[in-house]
């Protein structure tokens, strides 16, 4: 590998570490979409942050977008608390209002400055290595390496520090309240951190990846524990896996490697939607059919209990009235009478099926149930 193929690696790594952290907490909280509507309105912090000071390298235009983005989560929470409309209706007549002033103001007023919404959007990561951090002439490194290191520390920093308030502001805003703990203090501050990672991102990666790391990586962790701090770690492995195989990816089909990264976070969620040992789609068919048995297991030992001593005991208890009685398939009938011979259940005896005493108590339990 050459040393610019390394420096896109560790770009992508990094971002996706830095957007997996703020990005759980959007998810446990369901405000995934609201990364989306901020990682676009925060261009327009950038494009008026840059007619106050006239330079794209200033941190100011961070401190703008920064501001801007808790403006979108304010005016969002301000529509939906209207009564009107919803949350999610909500962020669809924010953010493109505010998206589209960026645009507009970009076209009409800096056409001639490297301010792209395109390339905000799609991002392009293949040239982080170029933009090089060099004081007093020395090389350190991509530009991109350090202001996402910065970011990723600050986000692990206040996720450590604050990591009580975080918990019971997301799950419990009551309990923390009555702690005294302020649920609306700690929400706008992760929106903050939402916003600072979000700029700082896009100018590499684009805002649709910004996106894909901040929600699929923890949806997809989401759906492998219900431990907080297990979930952080995972969605921070998930969303640095998915970049490094998304870049791979985009190598072998010669396509943007932003695009093949967003595309590798697709396909590990769905490989963990399909596959997750608990809640993977796989998993719940398997228990699904596993509870389809039980239950006809327990209704032939219910059955039987019920008809046991009773004059029609002979009737009920033959094999072909069973199958009729429960209205069962043929198949289905003999393949549930033989799991249940087979598990000491019940036994055969001249064509008629008897509960055995394991049986007897197992029907009893099913009842009682």
């Amino acid at each position: 590998m050459t040393s610019a193929q390394i420096d896109v690696l560790l770009v992508a790594v990094v971002v996706a570490a830095a957007c997996a952290i703020p990005g759980t907490f959007l998810v446990l909280r369901r405000m995934a979409m609201m990364s989306d509507a901020i990682s676009h309105t925060v261009l327009l912090g950038i494009v008026l942050a840059f007619f106050v000071v006239a330079d794209l390298g200033s941190p100011i235009l961070i401190v703008g977008a920064a501001l801007v983005g808790l403006l979108t989560v304010v005016l969002v929470e301000a529509t939906s608390r209207t009564g009107l409309v919803r949350e999610d209706t909500a962020i669809g007549l924010v953010f493109p209002a505010l998206f589209s002033i960026a645009v507009i103001l970009i076209s009409s007023l800096a056409g001639d400055v490297h301010l792209d919404s395109d390339a905000v959007l799609l991002g392009e990561i293949a040239f982080a290595p170029f933009n090089r951090f060099a004081p007093f002439g020395v090389d350190l490194g991509p530009v991109a390496i350090w202001v996402m290191g910065a970011i990723l520390l600050i986000n692990l920093a206040c996720t450590a520090l604050f990591f009580k308030e975080l918990k019971l502001a997301t799950f419990d805003p009551a309990l923390a309240a009555a702690l005294g703990f302020s649920p609306a203090l700690v929400h706008y501050g992760l929106m903050a951190l939402v916003s600072i990672t979000a700029v700082g991102a896009f100018d590499a990666v684009g805002s649709i990846l910004v996106v894909a790391l901040m929600v699929g990586p923890p949806a997809a962790a989401y759906l492998l524990t219900d431990r907080l701090p297990r979930m952080l770690g995972l969605s921070v492995l998930i969303g640095a896996t998915s970049a490094a195989g998304g870049y791979w990816l985009a190598r072998l089909l010669d396509a943007n490697i932003a695009g093949a990264m967003a595309t590798a976070v697709g396909i590990a969620f769905t490989l963990v939607l399909l596959l997750a040992p608990r809640r993977g789609l796989v998993a719940a068919a398997r228990r699904r059919r596993r509870q389809r048995w039980t239950f006809a297991r327990q209704m032939l030992l219910i059955h039987l209990a019920t008809h046991e001593g009773t004059p029609t005991e002979s009737d009920e208890s033959h094999p072909d009235h069973m199958q009729r009685h429960m209205r069962w398939p043929a198949d289905f009938s003999a393949r549930v009478i033989q799991t249940a011979t087979d598990r000491g259940l019940v036994v055969l005896e001249a064509e008629h099926l008897r509960l055995t005493p394991h049986g007897r108590e197992a029907a009893k339990e099913a009842a009682v149930r």
